[in-house]
């Protein structure tokens, strides 16, 4: 089996983030690996007309004080782990940062967790978890907080 010494769990801060928390560092305590916590903020590409607003600037350096708070506080929530952990937060797209962030820090493994995405929604905007699978540089383990 691999040794696993670097498990990357990305975080949204959503209602059922916990959800997925709960579960990467319990895979990730079980394996002895390092857990590294990565939120991503939209880039919000493709709306290049509107960006130009300084709001959109604004907005965005706001989001991301906010998410380095939250990223912090949740740091500090798990910082007795025994193998570690560390949190991150970028721009850009999801799925994409991931990827780059796992290749990065050379990671074993990603544990992700889905939004259910169902149907037309899903057919148009893509799913970060299931593209996360197809180019992701390691193996990727997705978990279903809505179950």
């Amino acid at each position: 089996m691999a040794d696993f010494k670097k498990v990357v769990v990305p975080v949204d801060f959503s209602s059922n983030m916990n959800k997925v928390v709960d579960y990467g560092v319990s895979v990730a305590d079980k394996l002895g690996a390092e857990v590294l916590f990565l939120h991503v903020i939209n880039d919000f590409q493709g709306y290049d007309m509107m960006l130009v607003h300084p709001s959109f600037i604004g907005m965005t350096k706001d989001l991301e004080q906010k998410a380095e708070e939250r990223m912090a506080n949740l740091v500090k929530d798990y910082q007795q782990r025994e193998n570690g952990v560390r949190g991150h937060v970028v721009i850009g797209d999801a799925a994409d940062e991931i990827i780059d962030y796992a290749k990065l820090e050379r990671v074993d493994m990603i544990i992700i967790g889905t939004h259910g995405v169902k149907g037309l929604e899903k057919s148009l905007l893509g799913s970060t978890a299931d593209r996360g699978v197809k180019k992701a540089p390691c193996p990727v383990l997705v978990f279903n907080p809505f179950s």
